[in-house]
């Protein structure tokens, strides 16, 4: 079966839920998380939930959780927190909730990354998983590589993802 075959059946509108890891960033200014939100509106998506939550572990834990459990997103795009430093927990804390990780994410954003920023890319850490039917994406927080990912990986898949974690 050809890949359009395979995707022919997947669901056109998918819910999503936005979350922005940051300690200094307010809704107001989560120009990563507006953009994503207009742009999952555009796709066609609907957008269930959209927070921005300081870079935590027992607060990224705790929101992570309580999306899944009451309002069952296909799909949580999450913005920051990816990066090297020691405040940065997001990986840290979203991987071991993972049943499956889909490390073909972090691989093309990253290959993406090179072409865009050159050597600087190996500082990414993308990367997304599957938690309880839920497909979480880990994405670095800064707008340019937000749209990168979206636009070049994600919206483009995310019926088929969908489908295979609703149905598989």
């Amino acid at each position: 079966m050809g890949v359009k075959a395979h995707k022919k059946n997947t669901p056109k509108r998918v819910d999503i839920g936005i979350i922005t890891v940051s300690t200094t960033r307010t809704r107001a200014e989560d120009k990563s998380g507006q953009w994503i939100s207009k742009r999952a509106a555009k796709e066609g998506h609907r957008v269930v939930f959209h927070k921005v939550i300081p870079d935590t572990s027992a607060v990224i834990l705790d929101t992570i959780r309580s999306v899944i459990e009451e309002l069952g997103p296909q799909i949580i795009l999450m913005t920051g927190g990816t990066g090297i430093s020691s405040q940065d927990v997001t990986i840290e804390t979203v991987r071991p909730l993972f049943e499956k990780e889909l490390t073909g994410f972090g691989a093309l954003f990253a290959q993406l990354s090179f072409e865009e920023i050159d050597s600087a890319a190996i500082l990414s850490r993308a990367t997304a998983g599957v938690v309880q039917k839920s497909i979480v994406f880990c994405m670095p927080g800064s707008l340019k590589a937000c749209k990168l990912a979206c636009k070049a990986l994600i919206f483009p898949e995310i019926g088929h993802l969908v489908k295979h974690v609703m149905h598989g």
